[in-house]
C-alpha cells in the first residue's frame, strides 16, 4: 500500500484521517489551520478560497449565487436582502437609503446589461403603470417583490405618463414569466398601491422578443419578421380588439403597415414607411422587435395571455410556410393555441369560436 503524505507539511497520514481538497492529500491538523466549511452548503474549501469573511464562510459557487459585498459599506449581505444592478452595483439597503434612493426609478435612456432567464425564446416586457404618487416609496416596494430572489425588473421614468412609472424586465422565456416571475404579486402590488394601467389613456404594454429567436441567420430572421407583419396586418380587425387600444391610440402609439398580399412586401413596406418607433411592431432596435400593439394592464390574466399571443405570433411565423401563411384564417390561427389563458382572454374579448365567459373588470 502507498504511503500518503500530506501536501501541505509532509507528514505522513493515516489512510481513515486523510482529507483531500482539489485532490491534494491533507492530515486532520493542516486541514483545520488551513481549511474552512461553507456555511451555505457544507463543502470544504481552502481558507485562501473563502469568499465570504471570518464569521461566515462562502466557497465561490455560494456567493455567486447568493451573496454579495456592499459596495459602500462593505458589508457581506444576501442578494435577497440587496439592491443589486449590474449596471449600478450592489448595496445594502441601509446604504442604499441614503445615498442612492434618488436611483430607485432611472431616466428613461437607462439600459442595463441584460439578464436572461430561461432557455429559449427570450421576451422583455415594458409595462407602464400611472396615477400613483410616492414613487419612490412605490418602486421600492414593487421591486422588492420583483426581485425577491433574483434581479429581474428595474423601473424608469416615462415622460408619457402622468403620475407613472415604466417597469421593465430582463428578458425571460414564456415559460420562465409564467412559472418563477411573480408577475401576479407584482401587478397586485401596484394595483395596491393605487396605480392604474388599463384604465388610463397613457399606458402600455410592449414585448420586445429576440431577433436571435427568429432565425439561425439574419436573412432567415427577416423572413420570420416578414410573416409575423403579415400576420398582424392580415388579421388587423381582431388584434385592434384584442388591444384594448381605440383606433385612436393604435394610430398614435402602434401604427400599422398597412396590409400586402406577400410576407415579404408587408417587410418591405414597413422599412420604407418612415413610422420609426411608432409602429404596431417596432423594427428599429439592432437585437429585438417591439410589439407595441397592447393597451396596458394590472390584470393578471390579461398580462398572461398577451406574452401568450406574442410567443404564438412569433411561433406561428417561424414554422408556417408562406403558403399556408397566405390562406390562415382568424379561426385556424386559434386552433393553434392551447394557452388556457389566452384562451379565456379571447373569449373575454368575443375572439374565440366558443361560448363567452364572464370577465373581470380591467386595471
Amino acid at each position: 500500500m502507498d504511503r500518503i503524505y500530506c501536501v501541505y507539511c509532509g507528514d505522513e497520514v493515516l489512510e481513515d484521517e486523510v482529507c483531500y481538497i482539489n485532490d491534494d492529500p491533507y492530515c486532520p491538523v493542516c486541514i483545520d489551520e488551513l481549511t474552512c466549511v461553507c456555511d451555505e452548503c457544507g463543502r470544504r474549501v481552502m481558507l485562501s478560497e473563502n469568499m465570504g469573511n471570518e464569521s461566515m464562510y462562502l466557497c465561490s459557487h455560494c456567493y455567486d449565487s447568493y451573496y454579495c459585498y456592499c459596495d459602500d459599506c462593505g458589508e457581506l449581505i444576501s442578494r435577497r436582502d440587496s439592491y443589486c444592478d449590474e449596471y449600478d452595483g450592489c448595496f445594502c439597503r441601509r446604504c442604499y437609503y441614503e445615498n442612492h434612493e434618488n436611483d430607485l426609478i432611472h431616466d428613461y435612456s437607462y439600459k442595463p446589461k441584460p439578464i436572461f432567464y430561461g432557455n429559449g425564446r427570450h421576451i422583455g416586457v415594458e409595462l407602464e403603470i400611472d396615477k400613483g404618487y410616492d414613487h419612490e416609496e412605490n418602486a421600492d416596494k414593487i421591486l422588492a417583490v420583483a426581485n425577491k430572489d433574483n434581479t429581474h425588473i428595474y423601473i424608469k421614468n416615462d415622460g408619457s405618463l402622468d403620475e407613472g412609472m415604466e417597469i421593465v424586465s430582463h428578458p425571460m422565456t414564456l415559460d420562465y414569466h409564467m412559472t418563477k416571475m411573480p408577475w401576479k404579486d407584482v401587478l397586485k402590488t401596484a394595483v395596491d398601491r393605487g396605480y392604474l394601467s388599463h384604465k388610463t389613456s397613457t399606458c402600455g404594454l410592449h414585448c420586445h422578443v429576440s431577433r436571435s429567436s427568429l432565425g439561425d441567420t439574419y436573412e432567415e430572421q427577416e423572413k420570420t419578421i416578414g410573416k409575423i407583419l403579415f400576420i398582424i396586418e392580415r388579421f388587423w380587425d381582431e388584434f385592434l380588439r384584442f388591444s384594448r387600444r381605440t383606433e385612436y391610440q393604435m394610430s398614435r402609439w402602434a401604427a400599422r403597415y398597412g396590409f400586402k398580399e406577400k410576407p415579404h412586401q408587408v417587410l418591405n413596406n414597413a422599412k420604407n414607411s418612415g413610422l420609426g418607433r411608432y409602429a404596431c411592431v417596432n423594427l428599429s432596435n439592432k437585437d429585438t422587435i417591439e410589439f407595441r400593439m397592447w393597451r396596458g394592464t394590472l390584470k393578471y390574466n390579461t398580462f398572461i395571455a398577451t406574452l401568450q399571443m406574442v410567443e404564438t405570433i412569433c411561433s406561428v411565423a417561424y414554422f408556417i410556410s408562406d403558403e399556408d401563411l397566405e390562406s390562415l384564417s382568424w379561426f385556424k390561427f386559434m386552433e393553434m393555441i392551447d394557452y388556457p389563458e389566452l384562451i379565456r382572454y379571447l373569449k373575454e374579448r368575443r375572439l374565440y369560436v366558443n361560448e363567452p365567459v364572464n370577465t373581470e373588470e380591467e386595471m
